[in-house]
C-alpha cells in the first residue's frame, strides 16, 4: 500500500496525553503519579474521584491504557498480518468503491468540485452552519449502508482479531484491518473527499490530504450509549450515518478547541441514514444517550502532513519524539525540522 512510498509517523504525545476516562468523561495527561497527582489533586474530588481506592483504579486505568498505546503499533502489524492471511469476507462487493453506491447527490457535488466555478457546490450541499462550518450531504445510498453494515457485524461476530477503533471508543471496527484501504479508503479520501476539502477547509487540506483513519462507531442503549465532548485527531472528518433503526443519538456540536468550553455554543444535528457530515477536526463535539435501537456510524478522519506536522492537534506542539508507523500512524511525517526517536519494530 501506499505506506511503502511515504513513512508516517505518532507524535511522542501518544504516551502521555488525551488519557479518556469514561468513567469522569474527562480526558488526562499522565507523566508520573508525583505530576499527576500536583496537576489533578484538586480536580479529582469534584469529577467524583474522591478515596483512595478510587485514585488508584483511576492511576490503573491510566497507566494500563498507556500499556495498550505501547504495545499497539506491534500489535497492529500482527493482526494486520492475521487477517490479511485468515479473513474472509462476506460480500467482497462493497471493498471497491463504485458509483452506484453514491447518492446522486454527492457524485454530482464531486463532479462540481472538479469544475473552475467550484463554489457552485454550495447550491449542492447543505450549509449546517456558516460560523460553524459543519457541512451535510447524503452520500451513500440505503442498500449500500445495509451491506456495509452487514460486512461489519459478519466481522464483529466472527473470532478474528479485532482492536477498539479509537482512544474514546471500544465498539467499532477499523475498515483498513479488513481490506478496505486499497479499493475504498484511499479511493474516497483522493479522489471524492480531497477535491471537495479543497474548497470547502482550504486552510485545513495544506497540500493535500495525505492519510486517513477509517472506522465505524457503533451506539446501542445497552451498552456504548453516548460519547462525551471531544475533538478528533483529524484535519477534516466525515461522518456518514449507516443506520440502523434508533432514536435518540444526535449529534452536538460546539466551538473550536480553542475556545473555553464554558463558553461554548451548541447546535444539535440529527443523523439521518446515507447522510454525511463533514467538520474540521478540531471542531468540539459529541454524541446525546441513544434512547432506543443501534446506530452505527461510518467516519473518516483526513489529516494532511504538511498541516499537521507543524503542530501535533493531541498537545498542541510542535510534533516531538516521533515513532515510525507501519501504516499511517497519526499522519505525522518526517520533514527537516523533526527528528527521529526511536522506531518500534
Amino acid at each position: 500500500s501506499s505506506g511503502a512510498i511515504m513513512k508516517f509517523y505518532n507524535c511522542g504525545c501518544n504516551f502521555t496525553h488525551n488519557i479518556y476516562i469514561k468513567e469522569y468523561k474527562y480526558h488526562f495527561k499522565y507523566f508520573d503519579n508525583k505530576k499527576f497527582f500536583m496537576d489533578y489533586g484538586n480536580i479529582l474530588p469534584n469529577l467524583g474521584c474522591d478515596s483512595e481506592s478510587k485514585k488508584e483504579i483511576l492511576l490503573k486505568n491510566i497507566t494500563d491504557e498507556i500499556k495498550r498505546r505501547k504495545g499497539k503499533e506491534k500489535n497492529d502489524v500482527d493482526r494486520r498480518n492475521y487477517l490479511k492471511r485468515n479473513y474472509r469476507p462476506l460480500d467482497e462487493i462493497v471493498y471497491s468503491i463504485k458509483e452506484d453506491y453514491f447518492h446522486p447527490t454527492f457524485a454530482k457535488l464531486v463532479e462540481v468540485t472538479n469544475q473552475p466555478d467550484s463554489q457552485q457546490i454550495f447550491h449542492l450541499l447543505d450549509v449546517i452552519s456558516t460560523e460553524k462550518q459543519i457541512y451535510g450531504f447524503p452520500i451513500f445510498n440505503e442498500n449500500f449502508c445495509q451491506r456495509i453494515i452487514k460486512e461489519l457485524e459478519y466481522y464483529n461476530e466472527s473470532n478474528m482479531p479485532k482492536e477498539q477503533p479509537n482512544t474514546m471508543n471500544k465498539n467499532g471496527v477499523l475498515l483498513d484491518d479488513i481490506g478496505f484501504h486499497d479499493g475504498f479508503s484511499l479511493v474516497l479520501r483522493k479522489d471524492y473527499l480531497d477535491p471537495l476539502v479543497k474548497v470547502l477547509f482550504p486552510e485545513w487540506r495544506g497540500q493535500k490530504l495525505d492519510s486517513h483513519k477509517f472506522f465505524s462507531v457503533q451506539y446501542k442503549s445497552d451498552q456504548n450509549t453516548d460519547l462525551g465532548f471531544h475533538y478528533d485527531n483529524s484535519e477534516v472528518t466525515l461522518n456518514v450515518c449507516l443506520g440502523k433503526t434508533f432514536e435518540g443519538s444526535e449529534l452536538y456540536f460546539g466551538d473550536m478547541n480553542s475556545e473555553p468550553i464554558s463558553e461554548s455554543t451548541c447546535i444539535l444535528i440529527e443523523p439521518k441514514v446515507g447522510y454525511g457530515l463533514l467538520h474540521r477536526g478540531c471542531q468540539l463535539h459529541g454524541v446525546l444517550n441513544i434512547k432506543s435501537g443501534e446506530r452505527c456510524s461510518l467516519i473518516m478522519w483526513m489529516r494532511s502532513s504538511t498541516v499537521r506536522n507543524q503542530l501535533c492537534p493531541m498537545c498542541n506542539l510542535k510534533p516531538s519524539g516521533l515513532s515510525q508507523s507501519s501504516h499511517y500512524g497519526d499522519g505525522f511525517t518526517l520533514n527537516d525540522t523533526v527528528k527521529e526517536a526511536c522506531y518500534i519494530t
